[in-house]
């Protein structure tokens, strides 16, 4: 006998802002895995070091647990279109809940820096897409302005949309559903910078039930090029292989900001050369591919625990954003070549150095 798998806003109904007046949606988000990466903890010497593989989830990344809340709530309120601007995983996930839900989706974005990966998931899900002059920060203003505009009616997706961090509360949820408590440590890229103020609201809900006895410390890591929170200033060229932090002055500054100081926790800048380290290495040695801006907690963590910040016995979970297909192009310039061999085993075995 099959048994239904249960949507995201049905499994954790209790804690989000869902009535029977919300329109049922879902392509299948969440109960993404959480996976134990022994041989990168030893690498790293952690030896309790989780990756929490969002990259499974729909349209390759964490992006689909609030969208899916976002536009079943825009649908309630009788919305027509959905409008954001993106650094290409909003927008990829904005167009398939737009689709599927039957809504006109705009994507706004900067112009040549977008991974093509989730340039295409947008327009093949049929979004009308455009490209503009400037950056990420820059895009964010455009679409806020113009879903303020009460003659183009269009419901805004982005973050700064409350009912997105409501979904990615989940994330939260599920971590501590697998471990039976939350970890001690939580690592997560920041960009725009909800993410890890949404994972730290869900902890904290999770521990108000009664569920979790105790709370993780929020480590969060923005590019070094894209630091604006470390540096304590608006980055005005942000620039970074990490596409999806590639964000000069966060929407949700100030709520990172809190995740990190209630929590006990740090914000730090990893460089890309620290980046792109652990994201070859979490594939090669955990065969887990994501997308290089997936893996700025990852290089965050083994540089903290190089440095001795990392308890001896830690429980530390990783968050991977998204799949490592979002970026071809970046992947393609760190592999090593393809090697060319003749048609006999001979040939080949000479290649291989056998």
């Amino acid at each position: 006998m099959s048994v239904a798998r249960q949507s995201l806003m049905d499994r954790y109904r209790r804690y989000l802002p869902v009535s029977d007046a919300t329109p049922s949606l879902t392509l299948g988000e969440g109960s993404t895995p959480l996976v134990a990466v022994p041989r990168l903890g030893k690498r790293f010497g952690v030896p309790g070091l989780h990756v929490k593989v969002e990259g499974q989830n729909p349209t390759g990344s964490f992006k689909d647990r609030g969208m899916v809340v976002a536009v079943a709530k825009a649908l309630e309120g009788g919305a027509r279109a959905i409008i954001c601007a993106s650094t290409g995983n909003t927008s990829a996930s904005a167009a398939a809940y737009g689709a599927a839900a039957g809504l006109e989706t705009i994507v706004v974005l900067p112009a040549g820096k977008i991974a093509t990966g989730k340039l295409l998931q947008a327009l093949v899900a049929g979004a009308r897409v455009v490209a503009v002059q400037g950056n990420f920060d820059a895009a964010l203003r455009v679409v806020r302005e113009l879903a303020a505009d009460e003659r183009h009616p269009v419901t805004l997706v982005n973050s700064v949309n409350p009912f997105r961090l409501e979904g990615q509360k989940t994330a939260a949820f599920e971590v501590c559903d697998d471990l039976g408590r939350a970890p001690d440590i939580l690592a997560i890229p920041v960009g725009n910078a909800g993410n890890i103020s949404a994972y730290w609201n869900g902890f904290r809900e999770y521990r108000a039930a009664g569920l979790i006895p105790d709370l993780p410390a929020m480590w969060g890591f923005q590019a070094a090029g894209a630091a604006p929170i470390v540096l304590g200033h608006p980055v005005a060229e942000p620039d970074t292989i990490a596409t999806a932090i590639r964000i000069g002055d966060p929407a949700s500054w100030d709520k990172a900001v809190a995740a990190r100081d209630e929590s006990g926790g740090r914000i730090e800048a990893v460089t890309d050369a620290e980046i792109v380290a652990a994201y070859r290495d979490l594939a090669r040695d955990e065969g887990i591919f994501c997308e290089p801006s997936s893996a700025a907690g990852l290089a965050g963590v083994r540089k903290l625990a190089e440095a001795g910040a990392v308890p001896a016995g830690a429980i530390v979970v990783c968050v991977l954003t998204g799949n490592g297909l979002k970026d071809p192009a970046t992947a393609e310039s760190v592999i090593d070549a393809v090697m060319d061999a003749g048609i006999s085993a001979a040939e080949v075995q000479e290649v291989l150095g056998w």
